[in-house]
């Protein structure tokens, strides 16, 4: 009986496979794992959806559910499970009627994380592999200028690029004076005032985003992520809602995150709205305060702390009004917060590993006792 033998891949649909990835932001940083003999034979797709521990995957030519293979969710620590935005390898490709199988998860290219909040100390991983982050802050209520700082570091030192959007433009009259003292503070960063509600000021966005490119929209719980990813989109896929009308502050509404594909090409990523956004590391903090590190070189000491130590250069600007003391305070908070983190997340990890290790001697005296009764 003859057998039925399935045509190979011509070249138009590898190309087409390929030009279909890329569209979904796969580049070459990603490309040249798949070389590594231990990635051979893997599809890669990217996460575009967390739910619940399982996982909404796109590949080159399909998409559906996935999650990790048992040995891999094993071997990862939970700051290392994969997060929306990161590419992975799958067993097969991904389709609506089945789970695909997560056997690998690629090294990211960029990472936004935070300390996660409530008690446990460790990592929390808010959108990989993004090339642009928009920090998107309210003229309202939400307009914190310090939080602004806070989100700018972490983005540094997660190697994206930052754009602060001042959003709402529309109900503040000072928007011209606030936009003026963000670019003040935050040099190197394009900042722009807009109003997503009304679709004003959404070109320097658009101008932003490209095929195979992709954004993420970060900032605190009724900013406006949701309406701008909606006017960019042109419909109203992200759910949204009022702000209170006491203190401005918005609740949450989107409860996860989710990447969604632009009809011209490009990709966003809309987060739901952080109400602390923690600290992990120093990494970051130097970008957002420039002008600290020439003055702290000519500090009489090589680890001055700029609080009070003499031949302090740092305090010596500030006393001749070259510095902001708000400023210097600020930094010296973020260091002390970031400081702090790495302490206790080390002390954590070390207990862990005490642990780890106190079970595997225990199991090696079981097992050597045992083997000395026989």
């Amino acid at each position: 009986m003859p057998t039925y033998e399935a045509p190979p891949e011509t070249t138009a649909t590898v190309e087409g496979e390929k030009d279909h990835l890329e569209t979904l932001g796969f580049s070459a940083f990603f490309a040249e794992q798949l070389s590594k003999a231990e990635h051979a034979g893997g599809i890669p797709a990217r996460i575009a959806a967390e739910h619940r521990g399982g996982y909404e995957v796109w590949a080159s030519s399909s998409e559906g559910p996935a999650q990790l293979a048992g040995k891999l969710r094993a071997s990862l620590e939970r700051e290392a499970l994969p997060g929306v935005g990161d590419w992975v390898l799958v067993r097969e490709a991904p389709a609506p009627d089945r789970t695909a199988i997560i056997e690998r998860v690629l090294e990211r290219r960029t990472v936004f994380t935070r300390g996660a909040v409530g008690r446990p100390v460790r990592l929390q991983v808010i959108a990989a592999n993004v090339d642009l982050l928009f920090v998107v802050c309210g003229l309202d209520g939400d307009f914190n200028l310090h939080r602004i700082e806070r989100y700018l570091s972490r983005i540094w030192a997660g190697g994206a690029t930052p754009i602060v959007l001042l959003n709402k433009a529309d109900l503040c009259e000072q928007s011209a004076a606030r936009t003026l003292e963000v670019e003040m503070r935050c040099r190197g960063v394009a900042i722009h005032a807009i109003s997503a509600l009304h679709a004003e000021g959404l070109e320097v966005v658009r101008a932003a985003l490209r095929p195979g490119l992709t954004a993420a929209f970060v900032g605190s719980s009724g900013a406006g992520k949701s309406t701008l990813v909606n006017a960019l989109l042109g419909e109203e896929l992200m759910l949204t809602g009022a702000v209170r009308a006491h203190d401005g502050r918005g609740r949450h509404v989107t409860t996860h995150r989710q990447l969604v594909l632009l009809p011209g090409g490009g990709l966003l990523l809309d987060t739901p709205g952080m109400r602390e956004l923690q600290l992990v590391d120093s990494d970051g903090i130097d970008a957002v305060f420039p002008e600290l590190a020439p003055l702290a070189s000519r500090c009489r000491f090589r680890d001055c702390r700029h609080a009070g130590e003499p031949g302090c250069a740092v305090q010596a600007a500030v006393e001749a009004g070259e510095l902001s003391s708000d400023r210097l305070e600020h930094y010296r908070t973020l260091e002390r917060e970031a400081q702090a983190f790495e302490r206790r997340h080390d002390e954590r990890l070390r207990r862990q590993s005490g642990r780890v290790w106190g079970q595997l001697y225990e199991e090696a005296l079981r097992i050597r006792r045992w083997k000395e009764s026989e």
